[in-house]
Order: C-alpha cells, then structure tokens, then sequence
C-alpha cells in the first residue's frame, strides 16, 4: 500500500498527521508530543515552534530537514531512517535527546539547549554548535573532525577518546577539553 504524498503545503496548528511522504511542507505550532511517526517521510521540510517531544521516531525518514524554536525533548534519533539524514536545528531544545551511533556530519545548531544529550559512537564531523548549551552532553568515540565549538558552552569532551582532528574552539571552551585530565584552570 502506497503512503500518500503531500507536496508544498502549510499545515498550521495540527496535533494529528496522517501516515504518509511529505517534501516541501512546511509545520507551524504543531503539536505532535507523543506522536507515533514510524514510517514517516519528510523531505526539504520545515518544523516551526512545534512541540515534537517523546515523538516515535522508528525508520521516520528525515532527508534535509529544518527545525525552528521545537520543543524535542527525549527524541531517539537513532531509530530513524539513515538513507540521506539530514537536520538542521534552530532555538530548539533537544534535552534529553540521543544520537546513538548517527551519522550527522554538517548538522547545524544554532542557539540550542542540548543538555544529557546522547552522542555516542555518532558522526558529528563538520557539525556547527553555534551558542548551543551542551551541559552534559555526552560524547564517547565520536567523530568531531572539523566541528565547530567556538561558540558553544558548558561542554565536556574528552580528546582521548573522541576524534577532534581540526575541530574549533575557542580559548574559553578550553577548559571543557582539560577536564579528565585533571587541570584547573581559574
């Protein structure tokens, strides 16, 4: 059975969305917590002031994706469709989010809370943490090549066990490398 297809349309305060594909549309003050989105297509979509938390995210397919001032609290990532993922996020709040093992190299966030977020085993390569706040955040064997953190606050990030190959910093970020090690820098 094939899903229905939806193409450049606006849906505008909606809690309900019907199984299908939908490229070029565009999602405004929605609210979809909860929602079960297995199976789901979103293609050059955007989500705007949409609350998307605890949403089912199983084989969903996310392919150039944007999301602006989202509530997307507990979101597992990882479930979904790998085939061309990609996401961009804007003054969204992630918290309590995983990555587990993605592959979201050139993810941009911009102006966003990512605290205890799950980045494990993840592709982050080439990815912009633009005044994000990462307390907490958890990085273990990811791919941080060419990443920017310049920005980004309240991170710890172990160089030991993370690739940081040409990844940016700034100085006062600096401090959220040295931590295992031990080094106080006041």
């Amino acid at each position: 059975m094939e899903k229905p297809y939806h193409t450049d349309q606006v849906f505008d305060k909606i809690n309900t969305l019907a199984l299908g594909e939908y490229e070029g549309c565009t999602f405004r003050n929605c609210q979809f917590e909860s929602a079960d989105f297995k199976n789901f297509q979103f293609v050059d979509c955007r989500f705007e002031d949409c609350n998307l938390s605890l949403i089912k995210l199983s084989a969903a397919s996310f392919q150039k994706v944007y999301f602006q001032s989202c509530k997307m609290q507990g979101l597992r990532f990882e479930a979904c469709n790998p085939f061309l993922f990609e996401v961009h996020f804007k003054n969204c709040v992630l918290n309590l989010s995983s990555f587990y093992q993605v592959n979201g190299k050139g993810t941009s966030f911009e102006s966003c809370n990512l605290h205890e977020v799950d980045f494990t085993e993840a592709n982050f390569s080439e990815a912009h943490f633009e005044e994000c706040d990462l307390a907490g955040a958890l990085f273990d064997r990811t791919n941080l090549e060419k990443a920017d953190f310049r920005n980004a606050f309240n991170f710890r990030i172990s160089p030991t066990i993370n690739r940081l190959k040409k990844a940016k910093f700034s100085q006062d970020g600096l401090a959220g490398l040295l931590t295992d090690f031990g080094i106080v820098i006041s």
